[in-house]
């Protein structure tokens, strides 16, 4: 079938809408109508070709309705919506202890711009576009998903606010509840508070954190994180500020998360930590940077990487959907909508900060 994709071919300031043929879903796989699709800064990274092949249909954050089932399929139905994650192999210890983010095959699989038979879903014309990644593919009105990548969600419930749950919002809120374990009366710092470091916020109140403490340079985003539950925010951009943070507790923080890829913002995060703190990160350091180990080691400190929050986004993604119908984890305020064709201007707000969580809506869900 003929579908309009945006296509990222390394030349452009942001993907472009094309014209591209999509094949019938493969065993395993399904077709899924796109409705509304979030913008990560994975896809601002990957659009320049860090990791995945040009040319390639990016998005990583989509919702969308259930068209058609490929041999083998189970749990799902035409006409169902769903919410796309990562793409995983199912087999693998990881996979196998509901730790799919840590899949064996993760990165061919999510980067690799194919499937693993080295196939793909999309052409124009004579040429091979990438598909697949991060097994949706889903800056499209239609993709090909393996049914892995699928969560099935209530309908009642608007897919454009539902999409932004598959990597942003589960990675912030996953770090602190199953990666870090955040609990009640514990004490946190969070650095830069987008999309990832809100969602954070929000997942540390939720469970009881004592003190959160936000970090960042944007006043904006600093008041908007003290709405959502930040008990203190701090200007990063500010004097000494790891001996700010570790004065709001006395002796620093449990818990630190480190959202960005600024070599001095991870020392701080590991400077106001207390006895015996994790330094949990997101993102690696941009340019050269050590870990200062002797302190760590007399302070029993450790540091840790976390990917998609640790979740596994089939039971943790409902989870996060139920708190928000109680009104205890409102993601909706990160949103801000733009049409399908309006994906450049989107791309620009994103790598600007002037929005925290773009979502473009691609169709309707009727």
């Amino acid at each position: 079938m003929q579908i309009t994709a945006a296509v990222s071919r390394g030349n452009q300031p942001a993907p472009v809408l094309e014209t591209l043929e999509l094949e019938a879903p493969r065993a395993g796989e399904m077709l899924v109508r796109m409705v509304a699709v979030g913008i990560c800064h994975t896809d601002l990274h990957e659009h320049p070709g860090r990791h995945a092949p040009h040319p390639i249909v990016l998005g990583h954050e989509g919702a969308g309705v259930v068209e058609a089932l490929g041999e083998g399929v189970r749990g799902f139905a035409v006409g169902d919506h769903v919410l796309l994650s990562g793409s995983s192999c199912g087999v693998c210890p990881s996979c196998v202890a509901g730790r799919p983010t840590y899949c064996d095959l993760a990165m061919p699989m999510n980067f690799g711009g194919k499937r693993l038979d080295g196939s793909t879903a999309l052409a124009c014309g004579d040429e091979r576009i990438h598909s697949h990644f991060f097994g949706q593919s889903s800056f499209a009105t239609h993709s090909i998903v393996p049914e892995r990548t699928a969560v099935k969600v209530d309908k009642d419930i608007p897919l454009e606010l539902l999409a932004p749950l598959g990597c942003g919002v589960i990675t912030g809120a996953g770090a602190v509840i199953e990666a870090l374990k955040v609990g009640a009366g514990d004490t946190i710092a969070i650095f830069g508070v987008g999309g990832v470091g809100l969602s954070a916020v929000m997942a540390a109140k939720l469970v009881g954190a004592k003190r959160i403490v936000a970090v960042d340079i944007n006043p904006g985003r600093l008041e908007l994180a003290r709405e959502l539950g930040a008990t203190d925010a701090i200007r990063s951009d500010g004097e000494d500020v790891a001996k700010q943070i570790r004065a709001v507790t006395g002796r620093g923080v449990d818990f630190t998360f480190n959202t960005t890829t600024v070599p001095a913002v991870h020392t701080m995060a590991l400077e106001c930590l207390a006895m015996n703190g994790t330094a949990g990160f997101v993102a690696a350091p941009r340019g050269e940077w050590a870990p200062a180990m002797f302190p760590m080691l007399a302070g029993g400190k450790q540091l840790r990487g976390i990917l998609g929050g640790d979740a596994n986004p089939r039971t943790f993604l409902p989870m996060l959907i139920d708190y928000w119908r109680q009104g205890r984890f409102p993601f909706d305020r990160l949103i801000e909508t733009y049409a399908f064709d309006e994906i450049g201007k989107a791309f620009h707000d994103c790598e600007a900060g002037t929005v925290i969580k773009p979502v473009l809506k691609v169709g309707d869900a009727a």
